[in-house]
């Protein structure tokens, strides 16, 4: 058998994303390193992969996908076990539903958190706790309606783990470092984050994503 290759950079958070999802889904797959420092992932041979020079993508036996997202769909279609991605319609709009709040809604302020704490120091600039303050405060007002939500299911589709709770991963944990209890400080919240980050798709990775091969 072809194994998966997932072609990506080991401690960042969108190839972690990717690995959490195929970890979940236990699909073996193997690890390319692109090396960033270097600009591999600017070069003409990376670029007919993955056109906008970014990281991840997949190699599913010769079928190149990218954007994290696209990838964790495809996984989650093709082995349907998993139940990441609900077959039932009413269901499935649910997911899609919880999808797009996580994407519309969650990401952009806990990505823009990200960038300021982790990607910015990296390059040597300094760091907009002005930034950071606004987008916790967002994050804050929204996480009131997830608590709502999630007072009456166990996720935020339903009472089933399904993509959109994974898609929270791995930002929601970087929001701690800036030393916010955004995530843990309403009840049904915290219950729902705390058994996210206890998974152990999560746990797993947590030194970055490496081969794996058997579950």
């Amino acid at each position: 058998m072809t194994i998966l290759k997932l072609y990506g950079a080991a401690q960042t958070t969108s190839t972690r994303r990717v690995g959490t999802v195929l970890y979940e889904a236990r699909v073996p797959f193997e690890l390319i390193e692109v090396d960033l420092r270097n600009g591999e992932h600017k070069t003409p041979a990376y670029l007919e992969k993955q056109p906008f020079g970014l990281i991840p993508y997949i190699d599913d036996d010769g079928f190149i996908l990218y954007q994290t997202r696209a990838i964790c769909r495809y996984i989650a279609a093709k082995y349907p076990a998993c139940g990441l991605i609900p077959t039932d319609p009413k269901k499935n709009a649910l997911f899609e539903q919880a999808a797009s709040v996580e994407l519309t809604s969650f990401d952009p302020s806990a990505s823009m958190v990200g960038f300021e704490t982790r990607a910015k120091p990296r390059m040597g600039l300094k760091t907009d706790q002005t930034v950071i303050d606004k987008e916790i405060a967002t994050l804050d007002k929204m996480l009131a309606v997830y608590d709502t939500i999630l007072a009456k299911q166990k996720y935020l589709a339903g009472d089933e783990l399904t993509l959109a709770d994974l898609f929270h991963l791995p930002y929601a944990p970087l929001l701690a470092t800036t030393g916010s209890d955004v995530m843990t400080r309403r009840p049904n919240v915290s219950r729902w984050y705390n058994e996210l980050v206890s998974r152990p798709c999560w746990l797993v990775f947590t030194d970055g994503v490496k081969t794996t091969i058997e579950y």
